[in-house]
């Protein structure tokens, strides 16, 4: 079973200060756009977690 990506949690998902929302930073071509508004369990190939402490881990 594949994981669902979940937007508010990806690397990719900032805020956009000229439209004042956020916004996923990756350029999805039509069929990948028309399979993420479709399918609910859409598993984006650019989902990247972000992870806050990644650089503090890797110095300990």
């Amino acid at each position: 079973m594949k994981n669902m990506t979940n937007c508010e949690i990806c690397a990719n998902y900032v805020f956009d200060q000229e439209s004042e929302c956020y916004i996923c930073d990756c350029n999805l071509d039509e069929d990948e756009m028309q399979r993420f508004l479709t399918h609910s369990n859409y598993n984006c190939p650019y989902f990247n977690l972000y992870d806050e402490y990644k650089i503090v881990r890797k110095q300990n």
